[in-house]
């Protein structure tokens, strides 16, 4: 497959940096003379399959990856904000966007949060008659909104903790090892904190006395759950250092949105360690990502399994690109993230073609798609239902519904691959993002037009959807 031209400067003279050599020096290493590493690293000149060969060989670049990830997210979330009439005037081209992401990423980060702003404070005076009183809510909602992009910017992977997570693991003969055995006698061993159940009408997954040195676990959670509230305190105690650099590094803009990301770190830790690095990437391939045999060999849930398979971005050792989404039956996503082309759409519903939305009516199955997106790429996509709750049969249960897909150039490493005609177009379903940015003019499932194109109305005719896209 082609790379076309790859203007990567920003992360040529990243890895530079890091390695605290001279121009001189990293481009002698590199085989090219210092002018031409120069115009490189200030995107004058895309990077050639020579040099690219040279940053694998000597630096140990994943060649398949160089132009993903960090690129296609911030692309998506800068072409889904200037897709907002309020832009109506500029109309910017593809190219055009890629130089501003690969050149001026603060730039285009900055645009996106003030597309926020403008959102948040659009929608708060569009609702305010019915929500006198009620105005906080609106700003509860921004400390998560700032936080879940933290992650999604960082590719959804925390070096500094998920090695750390490997070695404890190791160091406890993880995944051998009965996880919730060894992570109690951990507690215990090193921070004198004894593991025992909660009162069944307490309400809490988890409770930490420190006072007492007491961790209090919900006796009716699956042991999965159980394992990981253990996980989460460990990263409480034996990562508190950490968790409070990252957060501060990250330069929140409120301590609401520092607390949270707080917590999200240490449930980063926590799945890193029940699920370790590479026995979990061995597992994985060996397995071809079959998420039962996953979870019935390490001890989890399906949906610790699937989330663990999107943060597999270690440098130098990746996992296949991944998406991984979960849904709630509203069709509200509340946890996303994609290491693949694939971006969820940062404003509105997921599209209704997709199969995650079927999820909910076979639940305990497993329900596979291939899709095709607007631009052309393919995936397969696999979905489930998922139920949460425990405590009877009058408790609340949760139920949400979990995707996982991989662009279709991957299909072969997923055993959900299997019996499907990969190679048939017409086996391919057409969906989109979120019908507000979709531009497919012949959908029948489409909720409001897109926002970037012009609709007529026929006072004569009628079709599914009650007007034509120009």
């Amino acid at each position: 497959m082609a790379l076309g031209k790859l203007y990567i400067g920003r992360r040529i003279r990243e890895l530079r940096e890091t390695t605290k050599a001279t121009q001189s020096a990293f481009a002698d290493r590199l085989g090219i003379s210092t002018s031409y590493l120069n115009q490189i690293e200030n995107n004058q000149r895309p990077v050639s399959a020579a040099v690219l060969l040279a940053l694998a060989e000597k630096f140990q670049i994943d060649i398949g990856t160089i132009s993903s990830s960090d690129g296609d997210r911030l692309l998506s979330a800068l072409s889904e904000a200037l897709a907002d009439p309020v832009f109506d005037a500029y109309s910017p081209g593809l190219q055009e966007l890629k130089l501003v992401t690969q050149n001026a990423p603060g730039l285009a980060h900055a645009l996106i949060a003030c597309h926020q702003a403008y959102r948040r404070t659009s929608e708060q005076l569009a609702s305010l008659d019915d929500t006198l009183g009620r105005t906080a809510a609106f700003v509860e909602t921004t400390p998560y909104e700032e936080v879940r992009d933290f992650f999604h910017f960082v590719d959804n992977y925390i070096h500094e903790l998920d090695m750390a997570a490997e070695r404890l693991a190791g160091e406890l003969g993880l995944p051998e090892r009965d996880a919730g055995l060894a992570l109690a006698a951990h507690l215990e061993a090193r921070h004198g904190v004894r593991v025992i159940r909660a009162e069944p009408g307490e309400g809490v997954l988890r409770r930490y006395d420190p006072a007492s040195r007491v961790l209090f676990v919900n006796p009716y959670s699956p042991p999965p759950t159980r394992t990981f509230q253990m996980a989460f305190q460990i990263a409480a105690l034996d990562m508190a250092g950490a968790v409070e650099a990252t957060a501060r590094q990250a330069d929140f803009r409120t301590p609401e949105a520092a607390d949270i990301c707080k917590i999200g770190l240490r449930n980063y830790f926590a799945g890193a360690l029940v699920l370790p690095y590479q026995p979990f990437l061995a597992a994985a391939k060996e397995l071809r990502h079959d998420l039962d045999l996953l979870a019935a060999r390490f001890g989890a849930s399906v949906e610790q399994v699937a989330h663990r398979l999107s943060t597999l971005q270690r440098p130098g050792s990746k996992g296949v690109p991944v998406f991984f989404a979960r849904m709630d039956r509203a069709g509200n996503i509340t946890k996303r993230h994609s290491a693949a082309k694939l971006q969820f759409a940062r404003f509105g519903a997921a599209c209704p073609l997709w199969n995650v939305h079927q999820a909910f009516e076979t639940p305990g199955r497993i329900v596979r798609q291939l899709a095709e997106t607007p631009d052309g790429v393919r995936y397969l996509s696999v979905a489930t239902e998922i139920s949460k709750g425990g405590g009877g049969f009058n408790a609340l249960h949760r139920r949400y519904a979990i995707a996982l897909g991989c662009e279709i150039s991957y299909a072969a490493d997923f055993v959900y691959a299997d019996g499907l005609d990969l190679a048939s177009r017409s086996a391919f379903d057409p969906i989109g993002i979120s019908c507000r940015i979709c531009s497919r003019s012949n959908c029948e499932q489409r909720a409001v037009p897109p926002l970037k194109h012009r609709i007529t109305v026929d006072p004569l005719s009628r079709g599914v959807v009650p007007y034509d896209i120009q």
